[in-house]
């Protein structure tokens, strides 16, 4: 079927670029964060369907803006106050998901919470296919191309800085891309189990190697092999696409867990 077609090629792009992205969360232990940001996608969405209905450029602005917002905010919250960045994030991630659920019960466009908040890689358009590709073009070449500052920064930023590297700025590269990436796999995997996609084939690597490459490009194509799988398996048996992801890719986390 053509729309299966489609299907499998939004989910190898989405698959891969997450599972490169991954090793960065991992070895930064960002997961926390990865979250916080997947979580606060919500609200960004209810306003885009408010402004510009199911425009897909419109959703993507929408939830970009929101997850900056979060990000942004639990920082400026941490230099300003007592309180610790993971806990601004965990204060501010919950209220923007408990505000996207009241706002998207308030939008008049009939769509279904569940549906981005599980995922429905089956409804995937050719401006999401192309949205996609385009996201996937721009990260993954750039976070290969950074990975050398990115290692350095990621385990000794102090380090880095006297090396000449700008820490704070690869820093909010790896967060615009974190936030593109997630942004780009919300239609397959939901906002609720965006965090499997991300972390689990990169870990899966992790439990197997110590070498910084092989996390990147392995969780690339364990990501794929696993997006790919987790939909056929979807589209036969008539499963949430999103759950049958994490769950392949969860089967061969465990897998590696217990032959490492």
């Amino acid at each position: 079927h053509e729309f299966m077609r489609r299907v499998f090629v939004g989910g190898a792009l989405i698959g891969f670029t997450g599972g490169f992205l991954g090793a960065f969360i991992v070895l930064r232990r960002l997961a926390l964060m990865a979250d916080s940001l997947s979580h606060s996608l919500l609200p960004g969405l209810a306003v885009g369907f408010m402004i510009f209905g199911l425009a897909p450029m419109g959703l993507f602005f929408g939830a970009l803006v929101a997850a900056l917002f979060v990000a942004v905010g639990a920082q400026l919250i941490a230099r300003s106050s007592r309180l610790k960045e993971d806990t601004a994030l965990g204060v501010l991630y919950t209220v923007a998901f408990s505000l996207g659920v009241v706002l998207i019960s308030l939008v008049k466009v009939r769509i279904s919470l569940v549906h981005y908040l599980f995922g429905n890689i089956l409804g995937l358009s050719n401006t999401d296919l192309w949205m996609i590709w385009g996201i996937s073009l721009v990260v993954v070449p750039l976070l290969a191309a950074l990975q050398r500052p990115l290692l350095l920064t990621l385990f000794d930023p102090t380090v880095a800085a006297s090396q000449g590297i700008r820490v704070n700025l690869l820093n909010f590269i790896l967060m615009i891309a974190l936030v593109l990436t997630m942004i780009a796999s919300l239609q397959a995997i939901g906002v609720i189990m965006l965090l499997g996609l991300l972390i689990a084939p990169a870990a899966t690597v992790y439990l197997l190697c110590d070498s910084y490459p092989k996390m990147l490009w392995g969780g690339g194509l364990i990501g794929m092999f696993g997006s790919c799988s987790g939909l056929l398996l979807s589209y036969r048996l008539n499963l949430p696409s999103g759950a049958c992801i994490v769950l392949v890719l969860g089967a061969i986390f465990f897998a590696a867990f217990l032959f490492s």
